[in-house]
This record gives structure tokens, sequence and C-alpha cells, in this order.
């Protein structure tokens, strides 16, 4: 499947009646299933009760101990902290990262916006150096561009 069969596959989701978490669950599941390097797939979202924090939502992948992340603290946190999109080719290059598996070569985190408010972030490890295409950038920034529909 390319990516333009997956951003519309994913338009289909976010325009279910299901519920939030359950469009970014089928979300994660759809990237985990159709993108061969994408190994653990989730969203953080703003905390809703503490000023720069992020909090664990709905992910598909092995259990983590990263929870809540500060802004700042890690890629996710840089994310949420400058409102850019990280990508990260090796993850044991990076300065500021958080290990969640040794088996994690490579991530990608995007900002998800709603009129020019953070209100969370999709993370992806692959367990792949150089992992990121261009084209799977592209999907990733698309699929939150269409998510902040639901927030």
């Amino acid at each position: 499947m390319n990516t333009q069969e997956i951003l519309t596959l994913a338009k289909t989701i976010i325009d279910s009646g299901k519920s939030r978490d359950e469009k970014l669950h089928d979300i994660c599941s759809l990237l985990d299933r159709e993108v061969d390097v994408f190994d653990w797939t989730g969203f953080y979202l703003a905390s809703e009760t503490e000023e720069r924090m992020l909090e664990l939502g709905p992910y598909v992948g092995e259990e983590t101990d990263h929870t809540r992340i500060p802004y700042g603290t890690g890629i996710c946190g840089q994310a949420a902290e400058t409102l850019d999109t990280f990508v990260v080719q090796d993850v044991s290059k990076a300065g500021n990262y958080l290990a969640c598996s040794v088996d994690v070569k490579s991530e990608i985190v995007v900002p998800i916006m709603k009129e020019d408010i953070f209100i969370g972030e999709l993370d992806i490890d692959s367990h792949t150096l150089n992992a990121i295409t261009p084209e799977l950038k592209k999907l990733c920034e698309d699929i939150c561009t269409e998510l902040s529909r639901i927030f």
C-alpha cells in the first residue's frame, strides 16, 4: 500500500463515528500494519491538568515506561516545545533522546496543532536506521493535519 492509500484510509478512520481515542488507536494500528519500518506507533497528548506535560495516549507496540514526558525532554518533549517535526535517523547520535528500547534506531515525532495550539503529537519508533523517508515524513504530517479536526 502506498502512502496516498494509507492517508485515504486514515481519513476514513478520522471521519468514522468512533470516539477520539478509538480513532487514534486505529490510526496507530493502520500505520503499524502498513509501514514495515514502524515498530512502535503512538500518541502523546498535552496534559489537561498539568502545564508543559505530555501524557501517553493510544499506542500500538511494546509497553513503555514513558507515560508522562515534560516539554523539552527527549525528542517528544522537544517537538512539544518547538512545535516542529523531529526526524532522528540514528537515535544513538541524539543528545536529548529518551531510550524506550535498545532496539529503537530511528524516530519521528509530529506535532498536532489546532488553531495554532499544541494538542499532542504522533510518535513513531523504528528498529531500522534511517527509516524515515521524506514520503513517510509527509504521510505522518498529513495525518496529523487531518487529526486536528477531532480535537
